[in-house]
């Protein structure tokens, strides 16, 4: 196995990730570079990369999560922007995505516990997510379980992630 590295998510990190992006989703999952920047934007502390070791510009992965409204979903390839005052907080784990070069090193789950880590010192106690692209086993295997979205709202926004997006939420 290959030693990567794990490291806080920076701007200029934007286009290598777009080019994982590429390599792991199905068109209609593609996220616009501002939509990501958004997501970076609102919680750089909870947003990963993995790198290879001595070559830090060579992404093997990302992770991209954010606080966000419990009783809401972010918009797909939406700008976002802190709008909340008071309610409960969920911590969103919005897109994690390993190139095929970086699979079977385990940096799904090494993404995942650093900004879960990040996430439990911001104090948020639950947390949600959109598995798509059949990923609900893997992310089920951390905990998480399949909710019903409450609402025509939840419903319509959980539709934009695709016919196969599973509503998922579990204690951080």
């Amino acid at each position: 196995m290959r030693e990567s590295i794990l490291r806080p998510m920076t701007p200029a990190d934007l286009p290598a990730v777009l080019g994982i992006q590429a390599q792991c989703y199905r068109g209609t999952l593609h996220e616009s570079g501002a939509a990501l920047a958004s997501r970076l934007a609102l919680s750089p502390a909870t947003c990963w990369v993995a790198a290879p070791a001595g070559r830090p510009e060579a992404l093997a992965a990302y992770l991209f999560t954010h606080m966000w409204p419990q009783d809401s979903l972010p918009p797909f390839d939406g700008l976002l922007a802190r709008h909340w005052d008071g309610g409960e907080l969920t911590w969103f784990v919005h897109d994690m995505a390993v190139a095929p070069a970086g699979q079977g090193q385990g940096l799904a789950l090494r993404l995942w516990q650093a900004a879960r880590a990040a996430a439990l010192d911001a104090g948020l106690c639950s947390s949600r997510l959109v598995a798509v692209q059949s990923a609900a086993g893997w992310w089920g295997r951390l905990g998480y379980q399949q909710i019903a979205p409450a609402g025509a709202a939840l419903s319509a926004k959980l539709a934009a992630y695709g016919d196969d997006a599973v509503l998922m939420e579990r204690e951080v």
